[in-house]
């Protein structure tokens, strides 16, 4: 299997605030072809994301494909309530970074 960065298939990968407790990641793929291979690649679970961030899969709490956008949306509780203090990113603009490491596979399918 080869394995590509998500930067190479992704439009947009971004952060933003859902809420005090939660936050939501992006990625936005360029075309439905790079969208329906990471999606049935099956590389982007709870599991994996837990991985990037460090942070326990409890701590996943959605991995949503959403096709109409092309989209694969993820929701985590955050470590800290937006503007708790000492939390550093009120917004949650901040916190994709972690995905740009993710690498997934160049077609090839597990369905």
């Amino acid at each position: 299997m080869t394995l590509i960065p998500v930067t190479e298939v992704a439009h947009v990968i971004r952060s933003k605030n859902a809420g005090p407790y939660e936050l939501t990641l992006d990625i936005l793929f360029k075309d439905q072809a790079t969208f329906a291979a990471t999606r049935d690649a099956c590389v982007v679970t709870p599991e994996s994301i837990a991985r990037l961030y460090g942070i326990p899969v409890t701590d996943v709490l959605k991995v949503i494909y959403y096709e109409p956008a092309l989209a694969i949306k993820i929701t985590l509780r955050r470590l800290m309530t937006s503007g708790a203090f000492g939390e550093t990113d009120v917004y949650g603009a901040q916190q994709h970074a972690p995905l740009l490491r993710l690498m997934v596979p160049a077609g090839d399918s597990c369905r």
